[in-house]
């Protein structure tokens, strides 16, 4: 009965870092890919690209791959060794993740205004509106449209944000994407009459009223808000896989100890038939 429990306990321990670790290489397919495919982004982010999407996967992906390795290779071969550096590593894991969200959280208004800072920096200094990129590697100013049309936002705190940038100096003017959809890619009648009528772009009006009123930044942190469920369901769901890797391998390393020495305690055991048993003369 007892062996029943811990082949139960340990093929589960196996299939679930199997699981991880199958999980894991997602993550690093898909780092691999948004660095390959959108390293725009990281402009976004000019003096923290090892914050953007895809080094953030790429990491998570690379640590989850040795951990869940680890695991599984010493629940199946009943290593103590390796599943004491499993054990270790999970509790660095979940204490680093514990450091990591209580300085974000008790410095998120500075966090905030950094972030906010360096977008306006990248839009400065990145931004080209003649750049379009391609569709494997989009451009800055082709990632910025596609975020202003999805939230529907315009700039990082405001449109102003987009005035007098390097792309276009000395002007008030913003890309077409912040243009509400009823203005969007139209010619604009700003004066004259008749035939002498100036037409310009929705984005060169200088016409705060056809635009987006609302930043991006706010935009997404009501995204994030709406999102707020499913972000403590992967939560919950993180913190219940540690937990349960950190007592199943405390249980398997017991357990393999226990295991080892009942059966170098049955092979000296006197209820062993003598003429069954090798004798030390006969080596």
């Amino acid at each position: 009965m007892a062996n029943a429990g811990y082949t139960c306990i340990r093929r589960t321990f196996c299939w679930l870092n199997i699981l991880l670790w199958l999980c894991s290489c997602a993550f690093l397919g898909a780092g691999v890919w948004l660095r390959l495919s959108y390293e725009g982004y990281a402009t976004l982010l000019p003096e923290h690209a090892a914050l953007s999407a895809d080094s953030v996967f790429l990491c998570i992906g690379v640590i989850g791959f040795v951990v869940s390795f680890l695991g599984c290779c010493g629940a199946w071969v009943q290593s103590r060794c390796l599943l004491v550096l499993y054990f270790m590593l999970i509790i660095l894991l979940f204490l680093s993740e514990f450091l990591i969200g209580s300085i974000a959280f008790v410095f998120r208004g500075g966090l905030k205004r950094t972030v906010a800072n360096e977008l306006r920096f990248g839009i400065e200094e990145h931004y080209n509106a003649s750049d379009r990129g391609s569709i494997i590697a989009p451009s800055v100013a082709a990632i910025w449209d596609n975020v202003q049309i999805s939230f529907e936002c315009c700039g990082v705190s405001s449109y102003e944000d987009w005035y007098d940038i390097k792309s276009w100096s000395g002007k008030r003017w913003v890309p077409e994407s912040c243009c509400r959809p009823m203005y969007e890619n139209r010619g604009i009648m700003v004066e004259g009459s008749g035939d002498n009528v100036l037409r310009v772009d929705c984005g060169r009006s200088e016409n705060p009223t056809l635009w987006w009123d609302k930043g991006c930044v706010h935009s997404l942190q009501s995204w994030l808000t709406d999102k707020l469920d499913v972000i403590g369901v992967v939560g919950l769901g993180i913190a219940f896989a540690q937990l349960f890797g950190l007592i199943t391998s405390m249980l398997l390393f017991c357990s393999v100890k226990h295991k080892k020495d009942s059966d170098t305690y049955k092979s000296y055991s006197p209820s062993i038939d003598p003429q069954t048993r090798p004798s030390s003369w006969e080596d």
